[in-house]
């Protein structure tokens, strides 16, 4: 008789440690969206724990294009990019990101952790290294780790730790790799002290600008336009669609022979049917408007100069970010748990962030800040915030199933 490891008691006990630890998490249904506002479990709350920095994902245009296009074109992309799933949508969008991200190329991708996949298994393999900030979005530590290549971390934006990572793994071919914003802390990748590091490794610096696009940089163009970087420093850089433009989907963005290897070698892009074309098209115009309505950054700028001094002005001790990503730590996961309970029993929804989506005893309320808030009702969060804070010491008892992250 063969003797193995049953799969389910494994399961058991992993389930049990998560109970014991406070770190069970459950799905939480939203039937409706209105604006900033969410009906989840039949409540109204109030959401500042979204990535829609920009507020495009309802806006008007935005959806009349989604609409215009599954009405005429259908609501799938039918089959991959190279067999007969590239549309017309796709085609325009590619070309709106390149231009407007000033790049030779872009791909699209079904999503950000399908690009960061592709990018990594595309470019990297035995005998190559991967170096990487430790707090990189858990996308690029995988298809590190996928492409079979050496992974080294290095601390926290610590570019000379970056630069002896790469001097102790030589020979093969090298990337740094960096989140452009960092999605837990909200904080800015040094990014010029990066790219000297990989220029003196001679390693492609390789830049995940998720919550960077459409925030960051003039025009929105991110973290590597506002760190004044061009396409020789860094080649490639990732872009979603689905954070401050709103939709579904993802791109590769950067040098033109790079993202032609990807297109034509690229397994996750070969290999998975094509974003649908509704999808591509309210992208399109996702990305219009955010090149032309600089209000909407001009205002979140502003709402997040106001929680930020409102937050000071309480005794709110928050992480150092400028971004619309502004955390506060909680420390242990019971406390985060039980402030984020306490500000939905009030109408606030910001979800309690806690290992392993952040390092052990760095648990954390992940507040995040958009375009559709009012100056009023970030004025209200700030005095919930401040209460749930006195609070929570005589709430962290309460059960552990949790409702965040």
């Amino acid at each position: 008789m063969v003797e193995r490891d049953d799969p389910r008691q494994r399961i058991a006990a992993q389930r049990a440690q998560r109970v014991a630890q406070a770190r069970v998490r459950v799905r939480r249904t939203v039937a409706r969206r209105d604006g900033a506002r969410c009906e989840v479990d039949g409540r109204w709350l109030l959401n500042f724990c979204g990535n829609d920095y920009l507020g495009l994902s309802q806006q008007f245009q935005v959806v009349n294009a989604l609409m215009d296009t599954a009405a005429r074109d259908g609501a799938g992309g039918v089959a991959s990019h190279l067999v007969c799933g590239h549309h017309a949508a796709h085609d325009a969008l590619e070309r709106a990101l390149a231009d407007w991200l000033q790049a030779p190329r872009a791909l699209l991708f079904g999503s950000g952790f399908l690009a960061n996949l592709a990018v990594m298994q595309a470019l990297l393999g035995e005998g190559d290294a991967c170096v990487q900030d430790r707090l990189n979005h858990a996308s690029l530590i995988d298809a590190a780790r996928l492409a079979g290549c050496r992974l080294r971390r290095y601390p926290h934006a610590d570019a000379e730790g970056a630069l002896r990572q790469l001097r102790g793994v030589p020979g093969g071919a090298a990337m740094l790799a960096t989140d452009g914003v960092f999605s837990m802390d909200g904080d800015v990748a040094p990014l010029r002290e990066l790219a000297l590091v990989a220029r003196a490794q001679r390693a492609l610096l390789y830049v995940d600008d998720a919550h960077g696009i459409g925030v960051c940089g003039a025009d929105g163009r991110g973290s590597v336009a506002e760190a004044r970087l061009d396409g020789d420093a860094v080649p490639l850089q990732l872009v979603t669609l689905g954070k401050a433009l709103g939709g579904y989907g993802a791109a590769v963005v950067g040098a033109a022979d790079l993202v032609e290897h990807l297109a034509e070698t690229a397994r996750p892009y070969l290999y998975t049917t094509a974003l649908p074309p509704p999808l591509a098209a309210a992208s399109l115009a996702a990305v219009q408007l955010a090149r032309r309505e600089h209000w909407r950054r001009e205002k979140l700028a502003a709402l997040v100069r106001r929680f930020r001094g409102s937050a000071r002005r309480h005794g709110l001790e928050l992480l150092p970010s400028d971004t619309a990503i502004q955390p506060l730590p909680c420390g242990d996961d019971a406390r985060a748990l039980a402030m984020s309970r306490q500000l939905e029993a009030e109408g606030f929804w910001i979800a309690a962030i806690r290992p392993p989506t952040v390092p052990d005893g760095r648990a954390r309320l992940r507040v995040t800040l958009s375009a559709v808030h009012e100056e009023a009702q970030v004025d209200a969060l700030v005095e919930a915030l401040a209460r749930a804070r006195d609070r929570a010491p005589a709430q962290a008892g309460a059960s552990p199933v949790a409702r965040g992250a």
